[in-house]
């Protein structure tokens, strides 16, 4: 199945972008970095230390959706670096595509909170980190995902998921 959309979803910090753009770039896929779909309010709200709720997430969540559903009618697959914390999260993305695969990148909340220290240039504080945990809602079994711990190096990584996804 990588002729299909793909969400990896997982809470700040985790490496979904660099993740994502490694499988898009390993299956032929366009990546998509869901941040940069965030209105400029949320950006706000997070660089000041304020987790987003539901309603802040729902209009962006549609708007991802969005962009699944025009890759799956296209034909062309995505690859989304997207938070999907909850699952119902995850159902408004399904709606863009029915048959989402997702990748679950988690971790050992004081390494990905290290790796946050570590990073450079990013809107979203380490101090939302417990909030992003807090939230974290792992996808169940019947959600067509891949869980991958982010202990493990990004070639590791891809290996796994490719070997997944065929």
């Amino acid at each position: 199945m990588k002729n299909g959309n793909i969400v990896v979803m997982g809470v700040a910090g985790c490496g979904k972008s660099s993740v994502g753009r490694m499988l898009a770039e390993a299956i032929g896929a366009s990546f998509i970095e869901g941040d940069s779909f965030h209105p400029p309010e949320n950006i706000a709200r997070m660089r000041d230390g304020i987790p987003l709720n539901d309603d802040d997430r729902a209009g962006w969540l549609a708007n991802l959706a969005g962009k699944l559903r025009q890759g799956r009618e296209s034909g062309e697959p995505i690859v989304l670096a997207c938070s999907a914390l909850k699952r119902r999260y995850r159902d408004v993305l399904r709606g863009g595509d029915p048959g989402l695969r997702f990748v679950h990148l988690f971790g050992d909340q004081a390494l990905i909170a290290e790796r946050m220290r570590e990073r450079s240039g990013h809107f979203m504080p380490e101090s939302l980190l417990d909030s992003q945990f807090r939230d974290l809602e792992a996808p169940g079994a019947d959600e067509a995902a891949i869980p991958c711990d982010v202990a493990l190096p990004p070639d590791a990584l891809l290996r796994l998921i490719l070997a997944e996804l065929d």
